[in-house]
């Protein structure tokens, strides 16, 4: 039937399915370059949600890179360090590839810093997307290693290396570009000045550089350029990107230019939650002890590539134009901006009745951490009892968001009433810890189950925003065993996230963006649940 349905040309394409013969097809798109198959048991029948009659293979890749540099072990038990720096060749100069953290023994974490030690230097020896974030060493590039990935992102980033031996035989500039996507290059300067301020110059590749150069462009407004091309035209966005040594978080000396490289590092990860959905900027243009202002209709000056969509809003009476931010250009366009935070809606265009998710936030105003770290798991746990996947994530603050993935298979009325019933009976089965009322006072120290952030037009704090605190925090995607007495959400900044998810390889909340859990099995369970008397804390 769906071969009937689809076009035989055009940019939506079918693909057929090859019986019994999965092993000849895996050889064959190994030979051809493409990413993978997705197998299916035959004799399954096809249900929606994740089960075991399904296979998503992925072709591994591998690739020799530079070591440029190294980061700093984190984490409880890390040694040595924490993730190589990578690089390939392009001609004469080193482009940045991204790091690796995983894959190591001990042993072999310790030997790399006592290899690495004694050839560092003060500024990377590689172009490109460079993090500005603490705890990063550069060194002269001198060891090669073999590295496993899935694929490059749009940026030119590695995406989920995993480390596999040193290449003692190979020397560096035997590097090649190993498969690299052809983007522009953008490079990063770090001055020092007496308040440890830094400034940036982005631009594309033969625009200004590093060193001496970066340093006479002064006061000029600096530049992104990322360049698309189709077979038949070539589009070059520009953004330029002014006042990046104005300093945001004063407490901390981070600076506008600190947090463009932030969103610049953790775009692969972001972008996929802004997709389609219109965006509610807050922007401070004097830091975040200035004035500030929410920002929903993009401007008329806003450049003609960015995409936007047409929002109703009933306190106006008339439609919004939303900047929808799906690319990394757009995305430094309202950073740039003086955005800090972006707030984002559960639906996507344009289907914006329908949310992917519905969501409940323990909200401690005064309680205990270790009370919302409880409420939860315990969240968590009623919602495997009757079938719902679950996921979580720091609001960038003191409290915890965690997700329900919809599908768009309900109205956002229906959305809101599913989280506040979870939230009640979560509620009702720990009255002491946790509270529905709405007024502080009447919380008398509780934690708050929102749920109001649910329904049309309203907003979350999107996965990766950093906030506008001291210190930069970020609301971070957890796994649901980091949920312990250790954790700490203000471990999660600018600073450290980057490293993070360049260690973890994977985000552990983007399921959410996709799943379509049985909602009518899941609310008869939660039917039955509310039907047995509470059980007390």
């Amino acid at each position: 039937l769906l071969s009937r349905l689809a076009p035989r040309l055009g940019p939506l394409r079918f693909l057929d399915g090859v019986e019994e013969r999965g092993e000849d097809l895996w050889r064959e798109v190994n030979a051809r370059g493409l990413e993978g198959i997705v197998a299916k048991r035959a004799d399954a029948p096809y249900r929606a949600g994740r089960s075991g009659a399904w296979l998503k293979l992925r072709r591994q890749r591998t690739g020799d890179f530079a070591v440029v540099g190294y980061t700093a072990p984190g984490g409880k038990g890390r040694v040595g360090l924490g993730a190589l720096h990578l690089a390939v060749r392009d001609g004469g100069a080193l482009l940045y590839a991204g790091s690796v953290g995983s894959g190591f023994t001990d042993r072999q974490l310790k030997d790399l810093r006592a290899r690495l030690e004694s050839r560092r230097r003060p500024s990377p020896p590689c172009l490109g997307a460079i993090p500005s974030t603490r705890g990063n060493a550069w060194v002269e590039p001198f060891l090669v290693c073999e590295v496993q990935y899935h694929a490059w992102t749009a940026e030119g980033l590695l995406r989920q290396p995993v480390f596999v031996r040193l290449r003692e035989d190979k020397r560096v500039e035997e590097v090649g570009m190993e498969g690299r996507p052809a983007i522009p290059t953008s490079t990063s300067t770090s001055t020092s000045t007496p308040t440890s301020r830094r400034t940036y110059s982005l631009s594309p590749s033969g625009g200004e550089g590093r060193g001496e150069g970066a340093a006479r462009a002064g006061n000029r407004p600096n530049r992104f350029s990322n360049a698309n091309s189709t077979s038949d035209e070539r589009e070059t966005r520009t953004v330029p990107l002014t006042n990046l040594e104005k300093v945001y978080f004063p407490e901390d000396g981070l600076t506008k230019g600190d947090l463009v490289e932030y969103y610049r590092a953790i775009s692969p990860w972001l972008l996929p939650y802004l997709k389609g959905r219109p965006l509610t900027l807050t922007r401070f243009p004097d830091g975040i002890h200035g004035k500030s202002f929410f920002q929903k209709d993009a401007p008329a000056w806003r450049p003609d590539w960015i995409r936007t969509v047409s929002v109703w809003s009933e306190e106006g009476g008339r439609d919004l134009e939303q900047y929808v931010v799906e690319d990394l250009p757009s995305l430094l366009h309202v950073v740039n901006l003086g955005t800090i935070p972006i707030h984002v809606v559960a639906s996507r265009a344009p289907d914006l009745g329908r949310p992917d998710w519905c969501s409940v936030d323990l909200d401690p105003k005064g309680a205990p951490f270790a009370h919302v770290v409880r409420l939860a798991r315990v969240l968590h746990e009623l919602c495997e009892r009757i079938g719902l996947p679950a996921f979580v994530k720091t609001t960038g603050q003191a409290g915890l968001h965690v997700l329900v993935p919809l599908g768009g298979q309900c109205t956002h009325e229906q959305a809101r009433q599913l989280a506040g019933l979870l939230a009640r009976v979560v509620a009702d089965d720990l009255p002491d810890l946790c509270t529905l009322e709405r007024v502080i006072a009447a919380r008398r120290g509780r934690v708050y189950l929102d749920t109001l952030q649910n329904g049309a037009g309203k907003t979350l704090a999107a996965p990766f925003c950093a906030r506008p605190r001291p210190a930069a925090p970020v609301s971070a995607p957890l796994r649901w065993s980091e949920l312990t007495g250790r954790l700490d959400p203000r471990r999660f900044t600018i600073g450290t996230v980057p490293r993070r998810m360049a260690r973890l390889g994977e985000d552990p909340l983007a399921p959410v963006l996709d799943l379509k859990p049985d909602l009518v099995s899941a609310l008869a369970r939660l039917r039955d649940r509310l039907s047995v008397a509470p059980s007390g804390p």
